[in-house]
């Protein structure tokens, strides 16, 4: 058996766990289900205090006992969601593999997107492709932000969530509330929109859940992917929220929805490997690049660009048949992605076991009883 740790946000947005099991699905087929994963938080903020990242107190754990590392997959880059201490990551030992990362600029007031004031320090992200083995990255946003930095190393190879039809999931019983419309939000609050376009978004939620509910979706239920968008979502009171309580309940949810319609990109590519019926509003960077990078560009709505949000949802939903259509004609794109992400991921491990079979064997003796 080899040790894999895991380093990936372990916060409050439930996609975060709908993207390791993607990821963990990855590493089992490429151990042929030997091996153990250890997961860590990117950030020591992440589990009330935790080590976390790649510090010296993880680093140190990793040299102990681990045989690879993997770190990601999330907007890592985008947002400086990992710990890192620079001389502990020189001090790694075992191969460092960088999964499904991502990087995204934001809209400013004129709507031109910009980077994000709290994103990784470049000196960073190329210390991190220095100790690299390989870096597989999740869109073609964060393909040409690396490439621009002079790193030649990263390769597309999309999200692992596009891989979760495949995956053996517990199978919940569907909960009643599963049947009709999925309305996946964020929290304005917590959006990196321009104020403008944060005023609207009250509106537009309103004004979907109307329009719903009059064309054949409802009923219309909001669905939460953190604790932080139940105040918004009580605000939209009488409309009826769903918080799932762990992933597998928030999938379950998504697989048994009539259609999902989402500002989160998590709820939206589960929903394509499922067969569920649904329609992405993208607010930023990360969000387009990764449908963009899917071949689905022409099915995004983009909130900062749409005139109608509304509008344009509708004229989706009255033409679901695109989707289906969409989604066939994607899935060579599709396999591509995914061989890149199981080749890495295969290269990976033949790298642990070079690595695992240099060290000298431990002998373990039982003392005899006397």
């Amino acid at each position: 058996m080899n040790t894999i740790f895991c380093v990936r946000p372990r916060g409050l947005n439930i996609g975060n766990d709908a993207i390791f099991l993607g990821v963990r699905d990855l590493l089992h087929r490429a151990f042929d289900g030997r091996v153990n994963v250890v997961q860590i938080p990117a950030r020591s903020t992440d589990q009330h205090g935790a080590p976390g990242g790649l510090t010296a107190a993880t680093v140190h754990e990793i040299n102990q006992y681990g045989d690879g590392v993997v770190v990601g997959g999330g907007n890592l880059y985008e947002n400086n969601g990992l710990d890192v201490d620079l001389q502990a990551l020189s001090a790694l030992r075992p191969p460092l593999l960088l999964f499904s990362l991502s990087h995204g600029r934001i809209h400013d007031r004129h709507h031109a997107l910009v980077p994000r004031s709290d994103a990784m320090p470049t000196a960073v992200v190329r210390a991190l492709h220095e100790r690299a083995c390989a870096s597989v990255v999740r869109d073609d946003a964060t393909l040409d932000y690396l490439r621009g930095l002079g790193l030649t190393n990263p390769v597309l190879g999309g999200c692992p969530t596009i891989l979760l039809g495949r995956v053996d999931l517990p199978a919940p019983q569907a909960p009643a509330v599963a049947s009709g419309t999925l309305l996946s939000i964020r929290h304005p609050s917590l959006m990196c929109v321009p104020a403008r376009d944060q005023s609207r978004l009250y509106s537009a939620m309103a004004g979907l859940v109307a329009a719903l509910e009059a064309d054949g979706f409802g009923p219309v239920r909001v669905l939460c992917h953190d604790r932080r968008d139940v105040p918004f979502a009580t605000s939209m009171d009488p409309l009826e929220f769903l918080f799932p309580d762990d992933v597998y309940a928030y999938l379950s949810l998504l697989r048994h929805a009539r259609l999902v319609v989402t500002f989160r990109l998590h709820a939206f590519v589960p929903s394509l490997a499922f067969g569920t019926p649904a329609i992405n509003i993208s607010y930023d960077e990360r969000s387009s690049s990764l449908v963009r990078t899917l071949g689905l560009e022409s099915w995004n709505v983009d909130f900062g660009r749409e005139p109608d949000v509304v509008a344009a949802v509708r004229r989706r939903c009255a033409d679901l048949a695109r989707l289906d259509a969409l989604r066939a004609a994607n899935q060579a794109r599709w396999g591509v992605l995914e061989r890149t992400m199981a080749g890495a991921m295969r290269d990976f491990a033949h790298r642990v076991a070079a690595y695992a079979g240099s060290e000298a064997p431990r002998p373990w003796r039982v003392a005899a009883v006397r």
